[in-house]
């Protein structure tokens, strides 16, 4: 397998680059870090209930959409990414998505023991101190006939800053977020009282995980895989990709008699589910959307979802009937969510 090993790339390109690297191909483990800041959402959120987009606007912050499951994150020079790509044929690696989740976990962790922090994995996909603080936040994805396993080291954090780019209702929520996220969010730089260099975190993490991969061959970003690049950044910057999960339909509006608009909300323990559903006398459900921060394989496996409760009764264990077939038929995968958590958040929407 290869290794792409980075520094600071530019704009977006911190981000494009697992994308366009899955779709040509790519097997191995790539290393970068973002020059300047941005913004990115997990592929089922919906980015106008996850991201303040005004704060980001006037930040000059520029919001993306990523192709892995997760939830909204601030991302800065200040982490060190690592993603691993392969095929999704690839014997080498689990099919099991949890069993991926634990293995991959294992270089970061090692990272952080190895600079003095003891940290480990958690399901479903968090890296903690021994203190019980999440040390770092991990998301995959199939992306073509690939998978992409993504993550980073987190150096140092501004926790001011993401406080401000998650959508609240209110200022005094906002502060709660921030106190929160100071209370179980570390890095190096807490754990340590400095942040050690960067090559040599960078060299150890590569170690790391060829203890797993195998020998890691250095290859270049090449011109052509640049070009794609540029190519995709037009997609993942438009609004089309960026609002695809948003409902547009005001809270509370009903449509014509007999039909109602509800919003389902609830926290599993694989992340956050919401949804925007259209009812009918109670007893229907005519249209919904699902979004949320969990992961889910294959990614493709949630619009199967939606399509299969359209129209079925607006009853708990005929949903949790109706997403279990479709988990089923489409081996679909969402570590710590499961078809009755889906139940849940569509019949007790308010």
């Amino acid at each position: 397998m290869n290794l792409i090993k980075l520094d600071k790339l530019a704009g977006l390109d911190s981000m494009m680059i697992f994308h366009t690297l899955a779709r040509i191909g790519y097997e191995g483990l790539v290393i970068v870090s973002p020059e300047m800041p941005l913004a990115s959402i997990g592929y089922f959120q919906d980015a106008e209930k996850e991201i303040d987009l005004n704060f980001c606007k006037n930040a000059g912050l520029p919001v993306i959409r990523r192709e892995v499951g997760g939830g909204a994150v601030y991302l800065d020079s200040n982490q060190i990414f690592y993603h691993v790509i392969w095929n999704s044929r690839n014997r080498k690696f689990p099919t099991n998505v949890k069993r991926i989740f634990r293995l991959l976990s294992e270089p970061p962790c090692e990272t952080y023991q190895r600079f003095g922090i003891k940290a480990s994995f958690r399901t479903e996909n968090d890296i903690i101190t021994d203190k019980g603080k999440k040390i770092a936040g991990e998301g995959g994805g199939d992306i073509g006939d690939s998978m992409v396993f993504v993550g980073s080291i987190i150096l140092d954090f501004d926790y001011v800053t993401m406080s401000k780019v998650l959508k609240v209702p209110d200022e005094k929520f906002r502060d709660k977020i921030y106190k929160s996220m100071e209370e179980n969010l570390t890095t190096m730089k807490r754990e340590l009282g400095e942040i050690p260099p960067r090559e040599e975190i960078k060299t150890v993490l590569i170690e790391s995980f060829e203890k797993i991969l195998g020998k890691l061959e250095p290859v270049k970003l090449e011109k052509e895989t640049i070009r794609k690049m540029r190519e995709l950044e037009k997609i993942f910057t438009s609004d089309e990709f960026l609002f695809k999960k948003t409902p547009r339909i005001p809270q509370g509006v009903k449509i014509k008699e007999g039909i109602e608009i509800l919003y389902g909300l609830y926290k599993t323990k694989g992340g956050l589910i919401r949804t925007a559903e259209e009812i009918e006398n109670k007893k229907c459900i005519r249209d919904i959307v699902v979004s949320g921060d969990f992961n889910l394989f294959p990614k493709n496996g949630l619009n199967e979802v939606e399509k299969a409760l359209k129209n079925q009764e607006f009853d708990e264990e005929t949903i949790k009937r109706e997403v279990a077939k479709v988990y089923d038929k489409k081996k679909i995968e969402s570590p710590g969510v499961e078809p009755k958590d889906f139940a849940k958040t569509i019949v007790e929407a308010k």
